[in-house]
């Protein structure tokens, strides 16, 4: 079954806007309000909105899952520790997140593969696309761990090489904030949020989305990206069905469809 088919019987009324998507959750987003670590809680929360988009919608999701609430290359790094040492330890990281979020989503019976880009064929299966494509199409949810295998390169960058290669239609980098503002929220009473940027005026004014490789990424190969709030419940329900909520990044063509009406 090819993506153009997977929601002609759907469970919804309601025809998603995307169809195939790559989710980028950060490793903090999995620690909930603890300073560290997996929160059980926080991860089932998780696993009930992926499992609403597939199993309503029958979305295919791959999801790409960051390591830094156990730890961070770059942190580690800081500490003394080889770079890239410190880097495999945070792709390591990235494995034990996937795992974690595996189980929950198997406990709400969708059925789900582990893919690493380092081997470890005890836990997880090596990411192969052609196998990601294939269980993305018989409708399992595959979450991507490892990072790309490499050191040097972010979960974003990850997200974006990965969403490219499954020929993802957008990728959904979920964070704590409802989009991209002018300044930090959190820091700046009159900061803006800002409804769609191209990916050309996110680099040129420095906004922190992704890293620069990650967006130059997904400006080659067009890839739009949407910042949202993983943390309101329902949301990435939202944004597969087509609502307008956090912040597109694209190259004005998507933008421009939505407002006519062709997507």
């Amino acid at each position: 079954m090819g993506v153009a088919e997977l929601t002609e019987d759907s469970g919804s009324s309601v025809r998603p806007r995307y169809r195939r998507v790559v989710l980028k959750l950060s490793g903090e987003a999995l620690m909930g309000d603890a300073g560290y670590g997996i929160d059980a809680a926080t991860v089932d929360a998780i696993a009930r909105q992926i499992e609403r988009v597939v199993a309503a919608h029958r979305v295919q999701v791959a999801v790409v899952v960051g390591g830094g609430n156990i730890v961070r290359g770059l942190e580690a790094s800081a500490q003394g520790i080889d770079r890239v040492t410190a880097d495999y330890m945070g792709m390591l990281a990235t494995v034990i997140n996937a795992l974690a979020l595996r189980d929950s989503l198997e406990k709400l019976g969708i059925p789900c593969r582990v893919q690493s880009a380092i081997e470890m064929n005890k836990v997880a299966e090596p990411f192969i696309r052609g196998r990601a494509v294939r269980h993305l199409e018989k409708g399992r949810v595959v979450i991507l761990g490892a990072g790309t295998g490499n050191p040097f390169f972010t979960t974003d960058t990850t997200a974006a090489l990965r969403a490219a290669e499954v020929g993802a239609e957008v990728l959904l980098k979920a964070t704590k904030v409802d989009g991209i503002y002018t300044a930090d929220p959190l820091l700046h009473a009159d900061a803006q949020r800002l409804t769609h940027l191209t990916y050309l005026e996110v680099l040129n004014r420095g906004l922190t989305v992704m890293d620069n490789t990650a967006l130059t990424l997904c400006m080659d190969n067009r890839m739009p990206i949407i910042v949202f709030d993983l943390l309101t419940e329902g949301n990435i329900e939202r944004v597969v069905l087509g609502e307008d909520i956090g912040t597109l990044v694209d190259d004005g063509g998507t933008a421009a469809a939505r407002s006519s009406g062709q997507m």
